[in-house]
């Protein structure tokens, strides 16, 4: 899919700097994103890259049981995920006051001109777990017990779906940024609990909602990929092709690193794994601020009447 010509014109560009569409090594194309697309969602986020990658995330609220009953064959996959889980440093909450978030990532037929159908099935299934694992963590941000209603029987479930419209590189960052916005845009009704004659039940409001709390402490993600014996951040189809290893941070608002996963053949350098970390957290609060400032400025405009249109954020580092 890449000449040997156009792999060498994109490595040594890369190590001086200057990337075949004019970016630098740590610029991120331009990014547009719009809220509240899907009215029968309870939120909804799109996020545009510049050069063609397209994601739209839906998150429909509803109500469940703390512990679903699962068949023996999901019982074994949950119980593979929990020890890549611990094998990952990341801590799954288990804990029966809590609700829990369940992400789904696929891609259009659009989107998928260029994969081999088991390689869609393989990445789609990679970035649904890693969703998962960072969302339903200690660091994932959102308050899994406010999603609590009856401690040990109900609670809130959050079905976060992604559709991959186009690509164009770099989804896992645009993922998790339309993601974030979705989040912020939720709205969940609000449940009251009574207890009457030694039982416990609870009534939705039909029109009384809540926002999801700790929706701005979910993390973004930066992605790197290396190339030579350089990194970039937001890369095109082609430096992906050019990369032979990548290593994707989630960053906090304050700063915390929430996950790491590497992806490629190739191997990191201890030295230029160090310094592609702290390129992410850095990176990483530039996109977070950004992105609250426009969310911010939407909501001024739906409080001032006026229809929101989305926005637009131009990501340069």
């Amino acid at each position: 899919m890449i000449s040997v010509s156009e792999r060498d014109y994109i490595t040594k560009g890369v190590d001086v700097s200057i990337r075949a569409d004019g970016r630098s090594r740590l610029d991120f194309r331009e990014l547009v994103l719009e809220t509240g697309m899907i009215t029968q969602a309870s939120g909804s986020c799109r996020v545009t890259l510049d050069g063609g990658t397209d994601i739209l995330v839906g998150v429909k609220v509803e109500v469940g049981s703390i512990e679903p009953e699962v068949e023996a064959e999901e019982a074994d996959i949950l119980e593979d995920m929990e020890q890549m889980d611990q094998d990952d440093g990341i801590t799954m909450v288990k804990d029966k006051d809590r609700g829990r978030i369940i992400c789904n990532v696929e891609c259009s037929p659009s989107a998928t001109r260029i994969f081999e159908p088991r390689d869609i099935e393989d990445m789609c299934n990679e970035y649904s777990q890693f969703m998962n694992r960072v969302l339903n963590g200690s660091h994932g941000g959102v308050d899994l017990k406010a999603l609590c209603i009856i401690p040990g029987s109900t609670c809130w479930i959050l079905n976060i779906d992604v559709l991959v419209l186009d690509y164009g590189g770099n989804l896992l960052d645009a993922i998790f940024m339309a993601t974030r916005g979705a989040l912020h845009n939720t709205r969940i009704p609000r449940a009251t609990v009574e207890q009457s004659d030694g039982r416990v039940e609870f009534d939705i409001a039909d029109e009384e909602t809540e926002i999801i709390r700790g929706w701005e402490d979910v993390p973004l993600c930066v992605s790197l990929n290396k190339i030579g014996y350089r990194h970039i951040v937001d890369a095109a189809p082609l430096e992906e092709l050019c990369s032979s290893a990548r290593l994707t941070v989630a960053v906090n608002r304050r700063g915390n690193l929430c996950a790491l996963q590497k992806g490629g053949h190739g191997g990191i350098e201890p030295s230029l794994l160090a310094e592609m970390v702290q390129t992410a957290k850095q990176i990483g609060q530039t996109l977070l601020k950004r992105q609250d400032a426009a969310l911010r400025e939407e909501e001024e405009r739906i409080a001032a009447g006026k229809d929101p249109i989305g926005f637009g954020a131009a990501s340069r580092h």
